[in-house]
């Protein structure tokens, strides 16, 4: 009962990145950052892949704390990108396993097309530039994403930050976004819901439409959306919050934490949104129906 963290035992962060795509850390240094900041379970949601899932349960045992299997999945609707979380499927679904490699290849296609058009640009750049900056060897099963272009612009000096990365190149709208056809929410809703588990719609607010927001909810089977985040305001909470009350969703929540670039923490730190470890048993609940 003395232990500083006992009450912070009984909240989750539920959307965390490791080096499985696009964050900074290994799986079972994120646990070990749940656990030191007292949450009691952790979820990790790499983008198009689960290869990050199976050391992440393994560090769990040794930390004592829960860790929820998910995924991000890229989709697309109305030519904007969408990004869909699921969590509690079977991790061993041959199907979504070979949906979510098909995606992959898409995310290697459109990662080509940037460096290409960050040439165009006059930004020299190349893939192999990339891996140098990332200074290890992919894993299967892992990818590459725009942060990892970010730190090349940065590291080349063409930008002085990751901020400016996206704001001029990498960003949707900017110089060098490029976003080849992608699912649709709709699909990647069917996919977790057809592996056993629930999807969740990820940080609404970063969409800027929430007309689009209510349309894709009017259209899917999503269960849940994820009303806190490092980056919703407020005033976004309280609009999705709303919006879960009136069409009886589960509201969950997550830092997005990515791991630290240049002395930043993108989006923001393990643990800084989070929701009451009672959602994670909605969702396993959900889950099982």
């Amino acid at each position: 009962m003395n232990n500083p963290n006992h009450v912070q035992l009984a909240f989750a962060d539920l959307h965390t990145h490791t080096q499985a795509s696009d964050g900074m850390n290994t799986p079972a240094e994120n646990v070990r950052l749940a656990a030191e900041a007292g949450l009691g379970a952790l979820a990790i949601t790499d983008h198009d892949t689960i290869a990050g899932v199976a050391e992440a349960l393994a560090a769990a045992e040794q930390h004592g704390i829960m860790v929820v299997p998910g995924v991000e999945i890229s989709t697309m609707e109305d030519g904007k990108d969408i990004h869909i979380l699921g969590y509690y499927f079977d991790i061993t679904d041959t199907m979504l396993l070979q949906r979510l490699e098909g995606l992959r290849r898409i995310r290697d296609e459109r990662n080509e097309m940037i460096l290409s058009k960050l040439r165009e640009l006059g930004l020299q750049i190349t893939m192999d530039d990339v891996f140098a900056q990332l200074g290890r060897e992919l894993l299967p099963d892992e990818s590459i994403g725009r942060p990892h272009m970010a730190d090349t612009l940065v590291a080349k000096g063409y930008v002085s930050d990751m901020n400016e990365a996206f704001d001029k190149y990498l960003a949707q709208g900017a110089a060098a976004y490029v976003s080849p056809p992608r699912i649709t929410p709709m699909e990647a809703t069917e996919w977790i819901l057809e592996a056993g588990g629930v999807p969740v719609m990820a940080h609404p607010g970063l969409y800027g439409d929430d007309d689009l927001v209510a349309r894709i909810f009017d259209k899917s089977r999503l269960a849940g959306i994820e009303v806190y985040h490092s980056d919703h305001t407020p005033d976004d909470e309280q609009r999705y919050l709303k919006l879960a009350e009136q069409r009886s969703l589960i509201v969950t929540g997550g830092s997005d934490y990515h791991g630290e670039r240049q002395g930043k923490v993108f989006h923001g730190p393990l643990g800084g949104r989070k929701v009451p470890i009672t959602v994670v048993q909605q969702l396993r609940d959900a889950a099982s129906k």
